[in-house]
């Protein structure tokens, strides 16, 4: 039976860390307001907890489904390859000015396509632990040809929530313009899950 291990705890640690730093740095520029007046610099706090606590359930209802042993800390490191992603995605925008249109889309491509590196190392050497199979370049171009589908699927549905939907909840634009990166990175998700652990990182 899968425990949580050191190597757990550090990288759990370590993937909460930058996805709180990043979460606090974006609800920033998006001036967001403050929960009770309080900066949301509390993220760093609590999304480390949050990931610790997510992996060991995973680990916990892994004893009657083994998928779950796996995805536990494929979610983590989705959340925190979303965080990057939002990271630069709205780095872009707000040195750009734009929000919408042709150049949001290509925004999401860059955005996406780092992310999609930073993705590949934390999924090889901790989620489906693969190093050191000698798979090489063939297994990263399976990692990147699952991720150019979850890619489409997640800038199809990014750019059409974005550029046909009118903004709702009086949202502004700049935070419309995550709603879109949100909704399509959430299906990407299970699209990229499937693909990696049956094509990819199938031992």
């Amino acid at each position: 039976m899968a425990k949580f291990s050191k190597k757990d705890l550090y990288f759990s640690l370590t993937t909460g860390l930058t996805t709180g730093f990043i979460a606090w740095q974006i609800f920033v520029f998006l001036e967001l307001p403050e929960f009770a007046g309080v900066s949301y610099s509390w993220l760093i706090i609590l999304i480390p907890i949050l990931w610790f606590l997510g992996i060991n359930l995973g680990y916990f209802l892994g004893q009657w489904l083994a998928f779950f042993n796996q995805f536990g800390k494929f979610a983590a490191v989705g959340l925190t390859n979303a965080a990057v992603y939002f990271a630069i995605l709205n780095i872009l925008i707000s040195q750009s000015g734009i929000n919408k249109g042709i150049w949001y889309s290509v925004f999401v491509v860059l955005a996406f396509t780092i992310a999609t590196v930073h993705s590949y190392f934390w999924n090889k050497f901790w989620v489906f632990e693969t190093a050191g199979n000698g798979a090489g370049k063939q297994e990263f171009g399976k990692f990147f040809g699952v991720s150019i589908v979850a890619g489409l699927i997640n800038v199809g549905i990014a750019s059409g929530v974005v550029n046909f939907v009118v903004p709702l909840w009086g949202l502004t634009p700049n935070q419309w313009a995550n709603i879109g990166g949100i909704v399509g990175s959430a299906v990407a998700l299970m699209a990229s899950f499937t693909g990696f652990k049956l094509a990819v990182f199938n031992k």
